[in-house]
């Protein structure tokens, strides 16, 4: 999907082409789509869909004609009626003229721009533009962390009550998105460190808060993923070493009915055997007699145990 946009008279105005301070979108663009900005920015084609390759690492790019700042943003995944974090490339193309982004699906970090939700944004101040976007993105990050947080204290709640395949499955998934996003994270963190110390993008006064702010915010995202990811790995060693406890005990116990039980079978066996015994198998309550002592046998044989803590 291609849209151009341009902020006039306090509005924000959707276009048919590009015009001068104009914000140029790209959302799964298409092959026609991506040679028509290329052809009207004389970019290549393959810088402008660089952001298309979801395992484009984040990076800035510079070149005579434009500047591309390429970051990793947070998304959501459906999956089995379960909502799975990832991240995907984002790319901004700075040029004379115009701001230029790629992403290969409609974002959060982007739908409020033209929706008019983010204060103070106008097309034609690019590099205002530019530090919201990284601005949206780290607080993005923020957001989607506080919501796993959350969702590791309810599975955590789950395993405490019943330690079963599905919600550990769960924590591992939690788990592999927080090294999505740490990784993320970490790589976006480079490219905002280049912009603060290197003129890549023209700086105003007014934006170099906004920047310390990106920079920030940034921080602590990486800071909560790494202590979010700890949590998550201490919480599945515990609950495995639960479910491994769980198991010995249960198998403990069916060692000890195993035991009790092998008596009053080698008792039976015996007297089952083909074999003359006298006048004891011809008294008439030999069975019973048989019986009561298999049972009193099988119980000391079960009070040893237990007081022996043989199986504790």
């Amino acid at each position: 999907m291609l849209n151009y946009y341009l902020s006039r008279n306090g509005h924000l105005e959707i276009l048919e082409g590009q015009a001068p301070g104009c914000w140029i979108a790209l959302t799964n663009p298409n092959e026609a789509e991506l040679n028509r900005v290329s052809g009207e920015l004389e970019l290549d084609s393959d810088t402008l869909g660089a952001a298309l390759d979801v395992y484009e690492r984040s990076r800035i790019e510079t070149d005579e004609n434009y500047t591309m700042i390429l970051v990793n943003i947070p998304t959501v995944e459906a999956h089995n009626a379960k909502e799975l974090y990832n991240t995907i490339p984002l790319s901004v193309v700075l040029t004379k003229d115009v701001v230029v982004t790629v992403c290969s699906e409609d974002t959060s970090v982007l739908t409020p721009f033209p929706a008019g939700r983010v204060r103070d944004f106008y097309t034609y101040m690019k590099s205002r533009f530019i530090f919201q976007i990284l601005y949206r993105t780290a607080t993005l990050f923020l957001h989607y962390l506080n919501i796993i947080d959350r969702k590791s204290d309810e599975v955590e709640n789950k395993l405490q009550k019943s330690t079963k395949n599905h919600e550990l499955i769960e924590l591992l998934k939690l788990e592999k998105s927080l090294v999505y996003f740490t990784t993320a994270l970490r790589s976006n963190e480079a490219v905002m460190e280049k912009l603060f110390r290197y003129d890549f993008i023209k700086k105003y006064p007014d934006d170099q808060d906004l920047l310390d702010d990106v920079i920030v915010e940034n921080k602590q995202a990486i800071e909560m993923a790494n202590i979010y990811s700890g949590i998550l790995s201490g919480m599945m060693d515990a609950f495995a070493s639960v479910i491994s406890n769980n198991q010995n005990i249960i198998m403990k116990l069916l060692t000890v009915i195993s035991v009790v039980m092998a008596i009053p079978t080698m008792i039976f066996s015996a007297f089952g055997m083909n074999i003359e015994l006298g006048s004891f198998v011809r008294f008439p309550g030999s069975f019973g007699l048989i019986i009561l002592g298999s049972a009193a046998l099988s119980f000391i044989v079960y009070a040893v145990i237990g007081k022996t803590r043989l199986f504790k």
